[in-house]
Order: structure tokens, then C-alpha cells, then sequence
């Protein structure tokens, strides 16, 4: 197996302490833009960390003040247009495919993911927080999903699959016809943050959280994420089946052996995950 602490991704900050990876997005002058280089380094690190043992969470956060303001408007959107002009409708799918295999990663890999947003989260950057588990942001978060303010569709990177799941129907149309920004205070109070915490402490707060669903039954975690996932498409006879196939699996584990015997003995879990 692969440990995460040897990963070398070149394109954003990546440490790793205590089974909590933190992946930091740091073009802070930008406001941490998304480059197609980027786009990649991010869909191959979540893509490995299916394969890795030192890693439980992930937290994703931005430097300067911002989470990330989507697409590069020079190095991602120009390009894209000269794409547009030549006709090369290969190149611009082949684009918009890998920007979603990124969420698929995302969405894929067993670790829970924890997006810490501060500042400016537009148009990808909205759609790293919606891909991520739990979101946790600073009142100064300003989330939009903009795509229809560059003569775009709201329907990008699984935004039209994903959103409405999170904040419902309704809500999630308004944002994505409009491109208009949510306030962290409507995120908060319509389900799309966890909670809002003092800037200062943001960082701290999702890795503190991070840590604590690390220390936690992390294969089980990773069993509630592929079932939060699956059962989407699923009927409710079809999810219970699933679920109770799930808890079985679960029920297998060391974890949950320590877990009655650390209750017998009046005594906290030490959980291992496995």
C-alpha cells in the first residue's frame, strides 16, 4: 500500500498528521484559481487515496482569506474559448469530463472529506465544497454557483445531481439559474454548511473535526459514505437491503468487537479501523 505521506502533488499544498490529510489550494493572489493542472493533481490524489492506509480524512481548504474562485480565467477559460473558435469539441468534453471525474474521485474515495471555506468559493470552488462530506465556513464565505454568468449551464460537475440533495429543489434552481452568491449565513441555516466558525479559527476547526471521525471506526465511515452515495438512486426496500448487507460487513469488523468489549468494561472505544 501506498502511504499518503509520500505523495508529491505539485499543484496545491498537501500534509499529513495524525491520519488527517489537509490539501490546501495556494495561488492566494488569485484568490486560489483551478488550473487544468490542478483539475488533475486533485482528481489523481483523491482517485489514490482508495489505496493508502495512513489516511482517515482529508480537509480541503484555501490560502489568503479564500477557498477558490473556480476556473483560472486565463490559464482554464481562455483556453477554452480558443478551443470553442477552432472547433474542437473533443478538446472541450474531453475538459468538462475530467473537471467531473474530479467530484466522481471526490465522491469515490472512502475517506470523508471536510471543506473549510472562507472568502470567495465560486464556480468550481462552489462545487469542491458541494463534493466534499461536511462544510464548515467563516460568515465571510461568499458560495456561488456562476456558471451562468460566463454563458454557461448551472448543470456542471454533477452541480444539478448534487446541490438540490443538499439544500433542496427549489433553492438549488435559484442558484443555479441566477449565479447569485449565498450568504454563509443562508448556507448555515439551508444545510449547505455545518456550521460557521470565527475565520481564525477555521483551519482548526475542520482538522479538529477531521480528526475526530479519524479516530472514530474509519472503515465503517467509509461504509456510511459509498451508502450515502448508492442510495440516491436506490427505492427504500432496495436501500434497507443494502444497509443491512452494510451493518453486516461492519458487524464483522475488530472495531466492532472493541467497541461492546470497551462497553463492558465501562471503558471509551479505541478504535482501529479494521
Amino acid at each position: 500500500m501506498k502511504q499518503a505521506r509520500d505523495f508529491k502533488p505539485r499543484h496545491f499544498g498537501w500534509s499529513v498528521e495524525d491520519k488527517v490529510a489537509t490539501v490546501t489550494l495556494n495561488r492566494p493572489d488569485r484568490k486560489n484559481p483551478l488550473t487544468f493542472e490542478s483539475y488533475a493533481d486533485l482528481r489523481d490524489t483523491f482517485r489514490a487515496l482508495n489505496y493508502v492506509t495512513d489516511v482517515k480524512t482529508v480537509v480541503i481548504n484555501g490560502a489568503g482569506g479564500n477557498f477558490c474562485s473556480g476556473g483560472d480565467v486565463h490559464e482554464i477559460i481562455g483556453p477554452l474559448v480558443k478551443m470553442k473558435e477552432s472547433g474542437d469539441m473533443a478538446g472541450l468534453l474531453a475538459f468538462t469530463r475530467m473537471t467531473g471525474d474530479l467530484v466522481k474521485a471526490m465522491r469515490h474515495c472512502p475517506q470523508p472529506i471536510i471543506a473549510a471555506v472562507d472568502g470567495v468559493c465560486a464556480g468550481a470552488g462552489a462545487i469542491l465544497a458541494m463534493a466534499s462530506d461536511l462544510r464548515i465556513a467563516t460568515l465571510q464565505a461568499k458560495t456561488a454557483f456562476l456558471f451562468v454568468r460566463v454563458g454557461l449551464a448551472g448543470a456542471d460537475m454533477g452541480a444539478c445531481n448534487i446541490l438540490p440533495r443538499i439544500i433542496g429543489a427549489g433553492r438549488a434552481a435559484e442558484l443555479l439559474y441566477t449565479g447569485r452568491t449565498m450568504t454563509a449565513e443562508e448556507g448555515e441555516r439551508w444545510g449547505f454548511y455545518n456550521r460557521l466558525v470565527a475565520p481564525d479559527r477555521l483551519l482548526a476547526e475542520a482538522q479538529a473535526l477531521a480528526k475526530e471521525l479519524a479516530d472514530g471506526p474509519s472503515f465503517a465511515h467509509g461504509i456510511t459514505k459509498t451508502c450515502l452515495h448508492q442510495e440516491w438512486s436506490m427505492d427504500l426496500d432496495a436501500a434497507i437491503e443494502a444497509e443491512a448487507q452494510a451493518q453486516a460487513i461492519c458487524m464483522q469488523t475488530e472495531d466492532f468487537a472493541r467497541a461492546y468489549r470497551a462497553f463492558a468494561a465501562k471503558q471509551k472505544p479505541v478504535f482501529e479501523g479494521n
